[in-house]
């Protein structure tokens, strides 16, 4: 009972809020007939309103449907004569639809409707209704009563000859609706009837029902009674699974018709090159009234706001559509609105959205609204904004945003925290508004104690560091309020917590913060604060980082943020802090891992410092290694142009005499053949060559690395064409060896040992 009456309090709610004005049953316009049976007099007013709702022609549809659901609920045995009375008065299909509607409605909650015999008469005359749809209605109406409580006056319809056409075909209808053996068995017999009109229906509501009609009266006699002789529940379960069928296959063919639809609207959107027509097309689509057209337009104006290329004249030609779209009657439509103004910035809609934030009940709409509130008020209260909003709706937005911070629910937190962000970064408000508000913030941090908290906390400790940022306004009073709670977080087992907290002091104080990160957070377990500790090091360190920064090169997926820090440091460091890495770098075992790239870089470096703070022995030692380097990387010209720098500033001959064989290694994989045979003419003038100079041996691993019958790219030639002085049998021998090697001479060919 207690149910009951909720239900009807919720009923008459919804008839007193849809109805324009206080309805009478005295007005003009209420039926007349059986239902004046009932006298106005006898009717308490709540009876009266609730009659009137539903007979008065200037009710809309829905307040009549409510109507009649509100009197059919009622324990009041007037309300029952209403509806009766309304089912029996003259032709009044308005009132006749309202009440088969909410007949219906409640038919699908078992035991809602009490004493329902009494529709039985009443809906049986309105089934012989002009009115195909109204007929119906009342044929979908009959499902409240079991089949055989009208078996017998539906089967009176079908055989009285002076019962139209038409009103059979409804009975027929209701017979195919009735989950029941013996309806099916009614329509079987029915196939049989001699007026073929009746006869053809009945086979088309047996296919409908998935029984077969028979090929002639014996087979339908067989069915029938196989029919009756089955198990009335497993008759149930195969209607039920052929109208789950139907259902799918008609959700399956309505998907596919819309997505051709929409496809085609697609396709024409895309064949208009003009922006403005598009954004006509657009707005014109958000109008109209299919809502999956309106989502199609919508999603279509968020892809081409985010697109490569986006339609400039789209602000214009759908803003006034956008923001009426805010409280459409589709919650998937209004989600959907929300969506898109958060990035249609130009859209004056922050009213609009505050308005209906008030109104909204779907709480997933509502939060999206919210967020789309508060991007138009930041947006709005940006120096160069166009859109310009009245201070009171960011107090109000500020309002919300602390409502939805004070949530339980995470998510709802999270939004708050943005909002007050975006609000909290901009000037107009007080000192003490704002502080009030950072207020908040902490509060709610300080408020959150489980382990299951970290990450909200986490989140809220990274709103707070942000409104410690330069581009916060009030940033003075932000640092004063959650320095502290910056402090106190780096010892905090949630990971996400200690990085907030690292964010928020190194915006109060890069260098201070990396002092102190650099004792005990170098091997954090967190590889983001590794990472922002690198950072800091690269914006702020000094010599003193580079020996932790070392350690962390060629090791993991720091190893390159940690390599161009250093680079940063030396660009800045003295050629003595630069000379006293060089053999820590350089080193193949016991330096740093650097690769041979990283370790060029660094020479170079060095060298520019050496060169600018006159560092002849640092220089002469950096270049040693650049040339080795780019020896050893395959960078011969370069490497050679080293070599001729130190061999000319080489002090001795014997220092000299130590870098011709990696000079002779690189001219020839350059190749410089003409350097190479100069090379060896400079040597021969000087002395003898034999097999064990390291020149020649030069030149034999160059020999030993050319492919089976490749040819010595003109070496030979060269080689041979040397002015040789006298007494250099050795080199002689050696250049007849390789030129046999090489099919060049035979071995009695004109070269002579003494080189004559």
């Amino acid at each position: 009972m207690c149910a009951k009456r909720l239900q009807l309090g919720i009923l008459a709610f919804l008839v007193l809020c849809q109805s324009p004005g206080m309805v009478s049953a005295d007005r003009g316009g209420v039926g007349v007939g059986a239902a004046e049976s009932v006298k106005t007099a006898e009717l308490d007013p709540q009876l009266t309103l609730f009659k009137g709702a539903l007979l008065d022609k200037g009710s809309s549809d829905q307040i009549r449907i409510n109507a009649a659901a509100v009197l059919l609920l009622s324990d009041n045995p007037l309300a029952r004569e209403i509806l009766l009375g309304a089912l029996k008065q003259a032709e009044n299909v308005a009132v006749w639809d309202a009440v088969c509607k909410a007949l219906i409605q409640a038919g699908m909650e078992r035991g809602t409707i009490g004493r329902a015999d009494d529709f039985i008469e009443p809906l049986l005359g309105v089934m012989a209704a002009e009115s195909s749809t109204t007929a119906k209605l009342a044929a979908e109406a009959t499902l409240i009563f079991p089949y055989e409580r009208i078996s017998e006056q539906l089967d009176k319809i079908i055989n009285d000859d002076s019962v139209p056409l038409k009103a059979k075909l409804i009975v027929i209808y209701a017979l195919e609706l009735h989950p029941d053996v013996g309806a099916a068995v009614a329509l079987l017999r029915l196939v049989d009837n001699p007026q073929q009109e009746l006869a053809d229906d009945a086979k088309r509501a047996l296919l409908a029902i998935g029984i077969s009609a028979g090929e002639d009266a014996a087979a339908r006699k067989a069915i029938i009674k196989q029919l009756k002789a089955g198990d009335p529940t497993a008759f149930l379960q195969r209607r039920l699974i052929r109208k789950e069928s139907l259902i799918r296959s008609a959700k399956a063919e309505l998907a596919l018709w819309q997505n051709r639809y929409l496809t085609a609207l697609g396709e024409v959107y895309a064949a208009i090159a003009d922006d403005t027509e598009k954004a006509k097309f657009l707005a014109g689509h958000l109008s109209g009234s299919e809502t999956v057209v309106r989502l199609w337009a919508l999603e279509r104006i968020r892809q081409d706001r985010v697109g490569t290329r986006p339609n400039p004249k789209l602000p214009s030609e759908v803003g006034a559509v956008l923001v009426a779209l805010i409280s459409d009657s589709d919650r998937n439509v209004r989600l959907k609105t929300a969506g898109v103004l958060s990035f249609m910035t130009e859209v004056d809609s922050a009213q609009q959205l505050l308005a209906q934030l008030g109104n909204e009940q779907d709480g997933e709409v509502r939060m999206e609204l919210f967020s789309a509130l508060s991007r138009a008020c930041y947006i709005a209260f940006l120096p160069n904004s166009k859109v310009k909003i009245a201070p009171e709706i960011r107090k109000q937005t500020l309002e919300w945003a602390v409502k939805y911070l004070s949530d339980e629910t995470a998510q709802k937190a999270r939004k708050g925290a943005e909002a007050l962000r975006m609000l909290l970064e901009q000037d107009g408000l007080t000192d003490s508004e704002a502080d009030k508000y950072f207020g908040f913030l902490a509060n709610k941090y300080l408020s959150l104690k489980k382990d299951s908290d970290g990450p909200l906390r986490g989140e809220l400790l990274s709103t707070m560091a942000s409104l410690c940022g330069p581009q916060s306004v009030r940033r003075d009073l932000s640092i004063k309020q959650f320095g502290p709670l910056f402090e106190a977080a780096l010892t905090d087992k949630t990971d996400s917590v200690r990085e907030s907290a690292v964010d928020g002091l190194a915006y109060i104080d890069k260098a201070a913060i990396l002092k102190r990160l650099r004792k005990d957070f170098v091997n954090d377990a967190s590889m983001i604060i590794r990472k922002k500790l690198i950072n800091l090091a690269a914006e702020v360190g000094g010599k003193e980082d580079l020996p932790w920064l070392a350690g962390k090169v060629g090791v993991n997926s720091e190893s390159e943020p940690a390599w161009q820090a250093m680079l940063k440091i030396f660009n800045g460091a003295d050629a003595d802090t630069l000379s006293a890495w060089v053999e820590n770098i350089v080193a193949e075992t016991g330096g740093i891992r650097a690769s041979d790239s990283q370790r060029i870089t660094f020479l170079e470096i060095a060298e520019r410092k050496a060169v600018a703070e006159n560092k002849p022995q640092m220089l002469q030692e950096v270049r040693e290694n650049l040339a080795e380097l780019y020896k050893k990387t395959g960078q011969f010209e370069l490497s050679a142009d080293y070599l001729s720098r130190l061999y000319e500033t080489a002090a001795t001959a014997k220092a000299k005499r130590a870098i011709l064989p990696d000079l002779m290694y690189v001219y020839l994989r350059i190749p410089e053949v003409d350097l190479a045979s100069k090379l060896v003419e400079n040597c021969l003038q000087e002395q003898d060559l034999d097999t064990n100079d390291a020149v020649l041996r030069s030149v034999d691993d160059y020999f030993a690395e050319l492919p089976a019958g490749a040819e010595p790219n003109g070496l030979l030639d060269a080689f041979g064409n040397i002015q040789v002085p006298r007494g250099r049998p050795l080199w002689q021998n050696r250049l007849r060896e390789w030129m046999i090697r090489f099919g060049k001479v035979q071995a009695s060919g004109k070269l002579e040992p003494d080189g004559t």
